[in-house]
């Protein structure tokens, strides 16, 4: 009885420790959206209170109408699926060639993806803006895509994925006279579709949520993305909050919409690389 009781304490606490910590985490997302409902003025009274006085549906129309979020958004998704699809084909292919195929340096090769991965983005700015000028690509989506077509963190995920599967698939496909590029695309690709959605939702997100990269090397506010958009609907002596937080709520529907379609996969793309370790 006394063990069933300690388990049952553990298992309560435990629970009240996971609910606290998910409350903490949605505070900010459920201020920010409560924040675009309400009238400025309901923003700056104290005590602060969750909800506003009444509902201002206006502040989404503003956004609409008066911040081109539409040209922003359209800006931003282009460049998150040229990002996405892109590096998706580079990694898949990359990693299937580290993990399975056999060439002259590989593992040395390999070893400058991972010291790569321990360069901090930051220093590489000033020679990628310097590349990206002297190919005329300032200014231009491209700028934002073309830098990152190899990142080596997709490449190391989906060799490590590829590596740990069953070698006999790839031998007995062999002995069925199956080429190389055969047993990519129909065997181990079909796979992987757990570790693809995985990388999927992290290239997403972080193309979809990148800020540095526009405000460096975008010019024309006619190609803004909605980060940068965001940023510049800062008032240098007032804000509009509201707006500003409505803004912030329609950028972050499509980031959630795919997490929740892929979430099974995510979910076990994660279990996945846990048990394997």
């Amino acid at each position: 009885m006394k063990k069933k009781t300690k388990e049952r304490l553990v298992k309560t606490f435990s629970m009240v420790i996971l609910l606290a910590g998910s409350a903490l985490m949605l505070l900010p997302f459920f201020w920010m959206v409560s924040t675009s409902f309400k009238d400025l003025s309901d923003v700056f009274v104290y005590p602060p209170k969750f909800f506003g006085s009444f509902i201002k549906w206006s502040n989404y129309v503003d956004v609409l109408q008066r911040f081109d979020f539409l040209p922003m958004f359209s800006n931003t998704l282009l460049v998150t699926i040229g990002v996405l699809v892109t590096e998706l084909i580079t990694s898949t292919m990359a990693g299937y060639a580290f993990a399975c195929l056999k060439f002259r340096g590989k593992n040395i090769l390999f070893l400058f993806y991972l010291i790569s991965m321990m360069i901090p983005f930051h220093v590489m700015l000033v020679p990628t803006f310097e590349l990206l000028k002297n190919m005329n690509l300032l200014n231009s989506l491209w700028s934002l895509i073309w830098p990152v077509l190899t990142l080596p963190f997709g490449v190391f995920l989906m060799r490590q994925f590829f590596g740990d599967l069953p070698i006999e698939l790839a031998e007995s496909a062999k002995i069925d006279g199956c080429t190389p590029w055969g047993i990519f695309t129909k065997i181990y690709l079909p796979l992987s579709k757990p570790s693809v959605a995985t990388l999927s939702i992290f290239i997403f997100i972080a193309t979809w949520n990148d800020f540095l990269k526009p405000l460096i090397y975008l010019s024309d506010s006619k190609k803004n993305t909605l980060t940068l958009g965001i940023y510049l609907m800062q008032g240098t002596y007032s804000t509009n909050w509201p707006v500003l937080m409505a803004t912030c709520t329609l950028s972050l529907l499509p980031a959630l919409i795919l997490f929740l379609c892929m979430q099974d996969l995510f979910v076990e793309g994660i279990a996945m690389s846990g048990i394997k370790g």
